[in-house]
């Protein structure tokens, strides 16, 4: 049996949370109302007039300003749509024009989608969500999906709340998540839709970046993936532009702290990592003027590093687990080479790369090892194409030289004026996980190391 609209929403509205609203169906009297769901009135109140129930939805109304859809029964597809709307004889003059057109009408509050929660659905045991954006951001590019479980985890860490959602089992639910209380039950989740499937479970697709990531900073999003797998992550706040502050992970045992830059997307060492608390506005100010760089500045508890590093999975399919005594931060920009590291530090990376895998797949991650356990610091998803010489395959039309010394921002200058035919051959040493290596597999060009006893080949 499939349900009118509005007589969907007054079915949903049974079990969860709707936006406010007040439908009407033609008539010959002009506009008569059907269902009802407005906050501090009872399910389904008649309204007197279709004035009064203009009125009342809108005094209900958080921003004060409501929407009218408007449908024919055999067509669920909105036609005359008006949104916005702050007057209540504007309003009701629109409902009596489309009653009197033969058009069904729903009425409901305005829902800001652009006020830093996320849209998105639930079907088959995948959730997929995205800000500033409908539920049918699912049928764009760079929606996030996650397995339901693991995304309902993130979203609980980001926005303090376990999202009020019925199960769908294998139906589609719609949903909304919001700062600010919605809806006539005045809670932070709407529901939209729900349609019964008979469909087979589906699969994610964990891919970042995407909206999301990009929403609250890509450091971010990695290390609220690496948490909700189980994953150790020093306690992290994220002091972000598009929600409120927000805290998660466990404490180190350390009472210092790194400020980190949490650029919108991954941009290998070219912001502000910093041991110790500095303020974040001055850094935001001085390194992101037009805040389109940067989506949050993370406060993460300190570890006492006994060793730190990196690893990533090779063009193999290999875990390659490289780092230095001591704290990483001059390894990872190429300014100290990889030692030798103690078994036991390999292992218990090696453990958790293992435990990474079997939740994500290939991954790549910076950690920290205290003498007694192993911490990830930042993690992205996906394999490399890196071997011992070659970060980059490829045979380009040339070769162009970059000697390493000569350090990250000079490479990120070089890469930025090399044609687009020529390849990188790297002198000197450099780790395969540094920042160096990173931003030249960003650069997506063939490039090669040249290691001093390796220039006669």
């Amino acid at each position: 049996m499939s349900f009118r609209k509005d007589h969907s929403l007054d079915e949903l509205a049974k079990v969860g949370n709707v936006a406010q609203f007040v439908s009407f169906s033609p008539s010959t009297g002009g506009a008569e109302q059907q269902f009802s769901r407005v906050a501090g009135f009872e399910p389904n109140h008649a309204f007197p007039t279709t004035s009064d129930a203009i009125s009342a939805l809108l005094a209900a109304s958080p921003d004060g300003t409501i929407n009218l859809r408007s449908f024919t029964p055999d067509s669920p597809r909105s036609r005359d749509f008006h949104y916005g709307i702050s007057s209540a004889d504007e309003a009701t003059t629109i409902v009596s024009r489309l009653s009197n057109e033969g058009l069904f009408v729903i009425a409901n509050e305005t829902v800001d989608v652009a006020d830093g929660g996320v849209s998105g659905v639930i079907q088959g045991g995948v959730i997929e969500f995205a800000p500033d954006d409908t539920p049918r951001c699912v049928e764009k590019a760079g929606t996030a999906s996650l397995p339901l479980e693991l995304g309902l985890r993130i979203l609980k860490s980001v926005y303090g709340f376990a999202p009020d959602l019925v199960d769908a089992g294998r139906g589609r639910l719609e949903f909304s998540i919001h700062p600010k209380p919605r809806g006539w039950r005045k809670t932070h989740t709407l529901m939209w839709e729900y349609e019964a499937s008979d469909s087979p479970p589906g699969t994610s697709n964990l891919v970042w970046p995407n909206r999301f990531s990009r929403h609250i900073g890509d450091k971010a999003f990695g290390l609220l993936v690496a948490h909700a797998v189980g994953l150790p992550v020093p306690r992290t706040s994220v002091l972000a532009r598009r929600v409120a502050p927000f805290t998660f992970g466990a404490e180190t045992g350390s009472f210092e702290v790194w400020t980190r830059t949490c650029p919108i997307e991954q941009e290998p060492g070219r912001f502000t990592t910093v041991k110790g608390w500095i303020d974040p506005f001055s850094l935001l100010s001085r390194e992101d003027q037009d805040g389109q760089s940067i989506a949050s500045v993370l406060s993460q508890s300190a570890v006492k590093a006994r060793f730190s590093g990196a690893t990533i999975t090779d063009r193999d399919g290999n875990a390659v687990v490289e780092g230095a005594r001591g704290e990483g931060d001059l390894f990872m920009l190429g300014q100290r080479l990889p030692e030798e590291l103690p078994r036991s530090v390999v292992d218990d990376v090696r453990v958790l790369y293992a435990q990474a895998s079997r939740s994500l797949g290939a991954t790549r991650f910076e950690w920290v090892h205290d003498g007694d356990r192993v911490w990830i610091v930042q993690l992205h998803k996906g394999a490399t194409l890196s071997d011992a010489t070659t970060l980059v395959p490829g045979e380009p039309a040339r070769w162009a030289v970059f000697e390493v010394s000569k350090g990250l921002e000079a490479l990120r200058r070089f890469l930025d004026d090399l044609p687009a035919d020529v390849g990188v051959r790297v002198e000197g040493e450099i780790g395969l996980t540094s920042h160096v290596a990173d931003l030249l597999r960003k650069a997506r060009r063939p490039a090669r190391i040249v290691r001093p006893d390796l220039k006669a080949a």
